[in-house]
């Protein structure tokens, strides 16, 4: 492996990580329908929640897999994004609520619109655009300054990182290990909790898919990190920073290195691809409302925005920094739901009252 290592490079390694896990991302997306939209919809006004049931499963799977990393000593929570910032409660609730809201009029998050775009949907391909350069405007370019003033990003200085599992090992006196994996294996159980659920073994099947991509994710980049040189960070799926990031490379290939957030949205891009050729359901689909593409891009431009300010979207704080079990995954999902389900309201019911 260190052969591998040293003959691919440290970033083009780190990549093909990222590369893999987006590849499996992008199958769950056409083939195992797993949408955080389509779920929040069949929650909320399609009398079904076998979908949201999906995620909570790959919540609580990822959970169990990444402790098990981390009682095995292959990995260390502490270098990640999410608990190595201190955590800011009103930006993870400001920017859940606007990336949800956003979300909802774009009708897909960033995730589900590269999937959508894996299959010939243009207009996906339009959100996506407008939702990275957003994101790298708020987190590096013209409104940065004003991002760092209202939500300044401080590292943690204290002994214990901003973790569910290791607060409450503090407070206990024991490691985080056994109070993650129990965690994690709650949630599982309350997931499974449905008939509907167990009904369709192939939903549970890429429910751990997806878990699987997660944990690889965090598996490949601290191998890297821990016998590189370079000292790439150690980070896992997420989808809306890391789509800015790709068309910067895109752009500029030939002077930067690949990263896992290249590989990673490019491997969810193929992986739907791939997945809607199975399916029969590739074809080329453009916007014909010029109101409904105005409505997508506005969603897009919230959506980026607030995936900064709350440091991750639906995958990226919703399955990636809930599998270390972060302060921030919890109030960033629910103020997510709550702006998704604000700007369905919206679209579907309008703000009237009800009669």
């Amino acid at each position: 492996m260190l052969e591998l290592l040293e003959f691919v490079g440290e970033s083009n390694l780190v990549a093909l990580f990222g590369a893999a896990g987006g590849l499996m991302l992008g199958l769950a997306a056409r083939l195992g329908r797993f949408c955080t939209m389509g779920a929040i919809e069949d929650m909320l006004y399609g009398g079904s929640s076998t979908r949201i049931r999906m995620w909570a499963l790959a919540i609580g799977a990822a959970v169990l897999g990444s402790f098990t990393l981390l009682g095995t000593g292959f990995l260390k929570p502490e270098l990640s994004y999410y608990l190595s910032i201190r955590w800011m409660p009103m930006a993870s609730i400001l920017g859940g609520l606007m990336f949800g809201y956003g979300m909802a009029l774009a009708g897909n998050c960033g995730y589900g619109s590269i999937a959508r775009l894996g299959g010939g949907d243009l207009r996906a391909f339009v959100i996506v655009l407008v939702m990275g350069v957003s994101a790298y405007a708020v987190l590096a370019g013209p409104l940065a300054p004003l991002r760092n003033w209202a939500f300044p990003q401080v590292d943690v200085t204290t002994h214990t990182p901003p973790g569910i599992a290791h607060i409450a090992g503090d407070w206990l006196n024991l490691s985080p290990v056994p109070i993650g994996l129990a965690i994690g294996a709650l949630i599982c159980i309350g997931a499974l909790a449905s008939r509907d659920l167990w009904a369709k073994p192939q939903s549970i099947f890429w429910s751990l898919v997806v878990a699987l991509a997660v944990i690889t994710g965090w598996a490949g980049s601290q191998w890297v990190f821990s016998n590189g040189f370079d000292a790439l960070p150690v980070v896992s799926h997420s989808f809306s920073a890391p789509v800015g990031e790709s068309i910067v490379y895109a752009m500029s290939g030939s002077v930067r290195p690949l990263s896992f957030a290249v590989g990673s949205v490019a491997g969810v891009w193929v992986g739907a691809f791939i997945g809607s050729l199975i399916k029969g359901h590739f074809r080329w689909e453009a916007c014909e409302d010029p109101r409904e593409l105005r409505r997508q891009i506005l969603g897009a431009v919230i959506m980026g925005a607030g995936a900064v300010l709350a440091l991750g979207c639906t995958v990226g704080q919703g399955i990636t920094a809930f599998s270390l079990l972060s302060l921030s995954a919890p109030v960033t999902v629910l103020s997510i739901l709550i702006g998704a389900a604000i700007g369905l309201r919206q679209l579907i019911e309008g703000f009237q009252p009800a009669e």
